[in-house]
């Protein structure tokens, strides 16, 4: 079985969009989730930024896929995406959408990034604008997640 998710990188004066919620060993992450059966990639990330976020977006440019091979789980294939804002009211969130709650959303400054469990990768990649944007990076480590 593989599951395709997509999330998507806002980034407003030098901070990225977080979401405070449980995902994996750390409790901030990227705004996003699985596309369903039928939704394009766009649609789906368009779709989950509305609910998680309040924000509407435009999907811009792929910054890169990775895998995620969990032992004894699903193949999860991740596709991220730079988004700009184009509308909506920033922490209206939909409710009852999430498995995991989602207890914030905020703009995060890139040097907070290590502090919130994301890898030094992470946080270079994000200041230098994500350099080979578009490319398969491989295990999700290989970027910082």
């Amino acid at each position: 079985m593989i599951i395709v998710r997509v999330t998507g990188i806002l980034v407003e004066d030098g901070r990225i969009l977080l979401l405070d919620q449980d995902v994996d060993d750390r409790s901030w992450s990227l705004p996003g989730g699985r596309v369903e059966p039928g939704e394009s990639l766009g649609d789906a990330l368009v779709r989950e930024m509305r609910e998680e976020t309040g924000l509407d977006v435009r999907v811009e440019r792929l910054l890169y896929v990775c895998d995620h091979l969990p032992v004894g789980g699903p193949h999860v294939v991740h596709m991220t995406f730079e988004i700009s804002r184009v509308g909506g009211e920033l922490g209206r969130l939909t409710e009852g959408v999430d498995t995991n709650r989602i207890r914030g959303v905020r703009f995060v400054p890139f040097d907070e990034l290590t502090g919130l469990g994301f890898g030094s990768r992470f946080a270079e990649l994000a200041r230098a604008g994500w350099p080979g944007a578009g490319s398969y990076a491989g295990a999700k480590k290989n970027i910082g997640l």
